[in-house]
């Protein structure tokens, strides 16, 4: 899954956090798998977002931190690095032989939601 898709998560989904992540605010599920921007981390090691904006519990009651929720924490686990598929720029100018072509493949680390730990 991308790193700009939208979590997709029900009304069945007890248990979910808005975590912040660098300059990205994500929402996080038990089980998701998610890519997000390339840490200097193992496969197979864990990853944890401290900085939770929002909780939602099991028995529906939401905790919104201000700024952050005290004591709760969202575990990953990292499963490797992934690519995404290469992009081309391309620049034309209206001269003779004035053009240039780029190309880019962005780097993320693929995570899976471990634990979601209350306050």
């Amino acid at each position: 899954m991308p790193l700009n898709c939208p979590a997709r998560f029900s009304e069945e989904s007890l248990l979910y956090a808005i975590v912040r992540d660098r300059s990205r605010s994500l929402t996080l599920t038990l089980g998701q798998e998610l890519w997000v921007d390339t840490l200097s981390a193992e496969p197979g090691s864990e990853h944890v977002f401290d900085h939770v904006s929002l909780l939602k519990q099991e028995d529906g009651s939401v905790v919104v931190g201000t700024p952050q929720v005290d004591g709760a924490s969202v575990v990953a686990e990292v499963l490797g690095e992934e690519k995404d598929k290469k992009i081309y720029v391309q620049h034309f100018r209206r001269r003779k032989s004035s053009r240039d072509r780029n190309g880019h493949r962005q780097s993320y680390t693929r995570l899976r939601v471990k634990e979601i730990r209350n306050a």
